[in-house]
C-alpha cells in the first residue's frame, strides 16, 4: 500500500503502483491538512482577488470573473485545453501523472477540495486509465494540456480506457457509481497547473533507465568474458584510484557478475609471471575501449540517474502549481512554480546518457560481428554456411540505424523554449516533449541491446564455453535460449528482436 501524504514519494513507491499492482490510499493527518487549506482560501478569496478564482487565467488575468461565473470558470479552463494531439500515454505513464498530480495536491498548498484526491485514489485503485494525448503542453504554466485531460475525465467528460477497451469517462463512472469531480473553487485549475504529467513520464523513465543501464553492464560483462578479457580493467585496485562512485559501483557490478568465470584472464599469468618471447604478439595487450572502459563509460550513466532521480523525486514532493496556497501562514503566494526546467534539464540529461549507452553497446556488437577485430568468432558470428547464409548481419543494420536515431534524439529539448499565450508564457521548459523524448530513447535502446544480447548467445553457441561461464551467463543463457533459437538458417527474425527486448526489461530487474 501507497500511503500518499505522508513522507516523500519515490521512485520506488511509483515502481510498486505501476508494475506491482500496489494500492493507493490517503494519510489521514494529510487529509485534515487538505481540508484547512482549502476551508482558509475559501474564505481568505472572497473579498480578495485571487488569481484563477476571480481573475481570468493567463494574459487575461486583468479581467474580473464575477460570483456567479466563478465555478463555470474551472470548467471553461478544464474543457478548453482538452485540446491535445497524437499519441495517448500509455498505461504506465497515465497512472503515474496521476499519482504526481495527487502527491502535490496531497501537499496542502493548492486550495482544492479533499474530494479531488479522493477520486484521483479511486481511478488508481480501480485501474481507470485517463486518455492523455502525448502532444500539446509546452511545460511552463505547468503540463496545462496533458493535465486538462486528466481533469476532463475527472469531471466524468471525454474518455477513458478501462478493462483493456476505450469507453466514454461517464459510462464508466455510472457503470461503478462513481460521482464525476464537482468544482468548489479552483479544482480546475489546482488540477491542471503542475508539473506532474513530465514529472510522472520521467519515473517511468527512471524506473526503466535503471533496468536499461543494469542490462548494459550485463551485457558488457558477458562481452569481456567471452572475449576472455584480462580482469584489470574492472578490478577493485584500479577503479578506486579515480574518485568517480559510479565508475566504482559498474566495476563492483561487473566482479560479482563474473567472479566465478573461467573465461577471464588474470594480466600477471599470462604477462607478468613468465618470459615473452614473441617479438609481435598475436593476442592484444589491452582490450578495445568498448570492451576495457566500460566502468568509465557506464559509471557517469549511473551517477546521472542518481542526479536525475533527485531532482523527480524533489519535484513530485513539491507544491508545483500557482498560486500557493499557505493556511499557515494566510497568505497566498503568486509565482512560478509549474515550472518545469528542473524536470526538462534532467530529462535530457538522462537522454543524452543513455544515448551513449546505446553506442556503447552498437560498438560492442560491432566488435562481434567483426571477426577482423575480435579474432575468434566467423563473421557475423555465421553458424551456417560462409557466404550462403548471412548470420546476424541484418540485425546488425537495426542496432546501427536505431543508435543513429537516438544521436539526433539527443538533441535537448531544454533549450527550444518558444513563446506562446500571447507572449505571457515568453520563456518555456518543454519538459513533457523532454521526457517522451527520452522514452523514445529507452525504447529504442532496449532493441539495440536485444541485438547484442543475441549476438552474445550466438558467439557462447560457437565457442562452446558454456562450461567455463560465470554462473549468472550460463542462467541468461539458457533464459535466452528457451525464447529464442540459434541462428543458423536465414529466417525473419524481428519477432527474435521482440521477444529478447521483452526478456531485457526483467533481466533489468538483476540485483548484483
Amino acid at each position: 500500500m501507497i500511503r500518499v501524504g505522508l513522507g516523500k514519494l519515490t521512485v520506488q513507491d511509483f515502481e510498486q503502483l505501476l508494475f506491482k499492482e500496489a494500492l493507493v490510499e490517503l494519510d489521514d493527518q494529510a487529509r485534515n491538512e487538505v481540508d484547512r487549506n482549502f476551508e482558509f482560501l475559501k474564505n481568505y478569496a472572497s473579498d480578495k482577488i485571487i488569481y484563477g478564482i476571480n481573475t481570468g487565467l493567463g494574459p487575461m488575468a486583468q479581467y474580473k470573473i464575477n460570483e456567479q461565473d466563478q465555478h463555470q470558470l474551472q470548467y471553461n479552463l478544464i474543457r478548453s485545453h482538452s485540446a491535445g494531439a497524437g499519441a495517448w500515454f500509455s498505461e504506465p505513464l497515465a497512472r503515474a501523472t496521476m499519482l504526481a498530480r495527487l502527491n502535490s495536491l496531497m501537499q496542502a498548498r493548492s486550495g482544492v477540495h479533499i474530494s479531488a484526491a479522493d477520486l484521483l485514489v479511486t481511478l488508481l485503485n480501480k485501474k481507470i486509465i485517463p486518455c492523455i494525448f502525448e502532444r500539446g503542453g509546452v511545460g511552463a504554466s505547468g503540463d496545462l494540456v496533458q493535465l486538462a485531460h486528466l481533469a476532463l475525465n475527472l469531471i466524468g467528460e471525454g474518455e477513458v480506457m478501462y478493462q483493456g477497451k476505450q469507453q466514454a469517462a461517464a459510462e464508466v463512472f455510472k457503470q461503478l457509481n462513481i460521482t464525476p469531480l464537482q468544482v468548489h473553487l479552483r479544482e480546475g485549475l489546482g488540477l491542471m497547473n503542475g508539473t506532474s504529467a513530465m514529472t510522472g513520464v520521467g519515473m517511468v523513465n527512471l524506473i526503466r533507465a535503471k533496468r536499461l543501464l543494469t542490462c548494459s553492464v550485463i551485457l558488457s560483462s558477458i562481452t569481456n568474458e567471452l572475449m576472455k578479457s584480462f580482469d584489470d580493467h574492472f578490478s577493485l585496485e584500479l577503479n578506486r584510484a579515480k574518485h568517480h562512485p559510479g565508475q566504482a559501483a559498474i566495476a563492483t557490478h561487473m566482479r560479482t557478475w563474473l567472479h566465478d568465470s573461467k573465461l577471464i584472464r588474470k594480466r600477471p599469468e599470462h604477462l607478468y609471471h613468465k618470459k615473452i618471447n614473441e617479438a609481435v604478439f598475436t593476442d592484444k595487450v589491452q582490450e578495445y575501449y568498448s570492451l576495457r572502459c566500460v566502468p568509465q563509460i557506464l559509471g557517469p550513466i549511473h551517477d546521472t540517474w542518481l542526479e536525475v532521480k533527485t531532482v523527480l523525486e524533489n519535484e513530485v514532493n513539491s507544491v508545483n502549481d500557482n498560486p500557493v496556497v499557505d493556511h499557515i501562514h494566510e497568505n497566498v503566494y503568486h509565482g512560478g512554480n509549474f515550472h518545469g526546467d528542473y524536470v526538462s534539464l534532467a530529462m535530457d540529461k538522462l537522454k543524452i546518457a543513455l544515448v551513449k549507452l546505446s553506442m556503447l553497446s552498437e560498438r560492442q556488437l560491432n566488435y562481434l560481428l567483426n571477426d577482423r577485430l575480435n579474432q575468434h568468432l566467423p563473421p557475423f558470428i555465421n553458424l551456417g554456411t560462409l557466404g550462403l547464409n548471412f548470420g546476424l548481419q541484418g540485425l546488425q543494420f537495426v542496432a546501427t540505424s536505431t543508435v543513429a536515431e537516438n544521436q539526433t534524439l539527443a538533441n535537448p529539448m531544454y533549450v527550444h523554449s518558444i513563446s506562446s499565450n500571447n507572449d505571457n508564457q515568453d520563456i518555456v521548459s518543454m519538459g513533457t516533449n523532454a521526457a517522451l523524448l527520452t522514452q523514445k530513447v529507452i525504447d529504442n535502446s532496449f532493441d539495440v541491446l536485444a541485438v547484442q544480447l543475441l549476438a552474445l548467445m550466438q558467439a557462447i553457441d560457437y565457442l562452446k564455453c558454456q562450461p567455463r561461464l560465470s554462473t549468472a551467463t550460463r542462467n541468461v543463457y539458457e533464459e535466452v535460449r528457451k525464447i529464442s533459437e540459434v541462428i543458423a538458417e536465414d529466417k525473419p527474425r524481428y519477432t527474435d528482436i521482440k521477444k529478447v527486448s521483452g526478456y531485457l526489461n526483467t533481466l533489468g530487474t538483476y540485483s548484483f
